[in-house]
């Protein structure tokens, strides 16, 4: 519980700032008829409602295990992040439709000087954002944070960009918004890939944990004579794990047991994010060799 109070703590922060950021950017960028400022100011807009979709996402998950939810309910922070990849890409269809018609019809912004102080001001902002969510991130294990941080990532490389089209529209270059709000398309595109492709492979129970590793770990204790069917899938903060153990068949079962229970936690020692450990004791047979 800590953890999603610590999570929804950053999570409030980091939308304030990202909903301040989009609406000086959507303020300046419409006044100014800049394309580039419109869609980085709507850029920073889903930040903020993932933000939210966030929030809601990780107060699910922090509800305990039910009879109806027998492994808890983590996996809805990751939902959280399939819905904040469909926001990107929906933005990305807006703002593609918005470049083609400006492409055929031709503005050309009215660049100032407070234009350009805003789009600093943001950058800077944007850059504190990132550092500050993406290392709670990581603190955290949150696909949450870490996920919503590259938004933060590419709203620095996006406002870059905005910066230089603003330039070049003063210079009499205002083909240079256009293509920079194509430029800012493709960054939202990505993070909306790989925030789906991450969260595809926790839904698809992809293996979490390499199976040298946890042999190694298991094999580490006294009397174990073999380990295999390994398995391990879930979501980096809330792994669950099964495997089989060999031992002597002559063994007692309350050692065995013993054992089992040396292995599960000498395993969640060695990865503290293990939450849930099946441990399947076998017999060793030795096989008659054929003549």
């Amino acid at each position: 519980m800590e953890r999603e109070k610590k999570i929804k703590r950053v999570l409030i922060l980091v939308l304030f700032l990202n909903w301040l950021v989009a609406g000086a950017k959507l303020i300046f960028g419409f006044f100014i008829k800049s394309i580039s400022m419109v869609a980085d100011g709507f850029h920073s807009f889903s930040d903020g409602a993932s933000n939210i979709i966030g929030l809601i996402g990780i107060s699910m998950a922090s509800k305990p295990a039910d009879k109806e939810h027998l492994y808890g309910h983590k996996k809805y922070e990751t939902f959280a992040s399939l819905m904040i990849a469909g926001i990107l890409f929906l933005v990305v269809f807006n703002l593609m439709r918005e470049a083609i018609r400006r492409f055929l019809n031709p503005l050309k912004p009215l660049v100032n000087l407070y234009a350009i102080l805003v789009m600093l001001t943001t950058l800077v902002t944007n850059i504190f954002v990132f550092n500050y969510e993406y290392k709670k991130g990581k603190q955290l294990n949150s696909d949450i944070l870490i996920s919503d941080s590259f938004h933060s990532l590419s709203d620095i490389l996006v406002s870059l960009s905005v910066i230089v089209a603003l330039v070049a529209s003063k210079m009499g270059f205002p083909i240079v918004d256009i293509f920079s709000s194509l430029f800012i398309v493709l960054f939202i595109a990505y993070a909306g890939f790989k925030i789906l492709k991450e969260s595809s492979m926790v839904l698809c129970d992809t293996a979490v944990i390499e199976t040298a590793k946890i042999e190694e770990v298991v094999k580490s204790v006294a009397e174990v004579i073999e380990c295999h069917k390994i398995r391990t899938r879930g979501r980096k903060d809330d792994i669950h794990m099964d495997l089989h153990v060999v031992v002597r068949p002559d063994m007692h079962m309350d050692k065995a047991h013993r054992i089992s229970y040396e292995i599960e936690e000498k395993i969640k020692k060695a990865f503290p994010y293990v939450t849930d450990i099946v441990v399947h004791m076998e017999s060793f047979i030795k096989k008659k060799s054929k003549k």
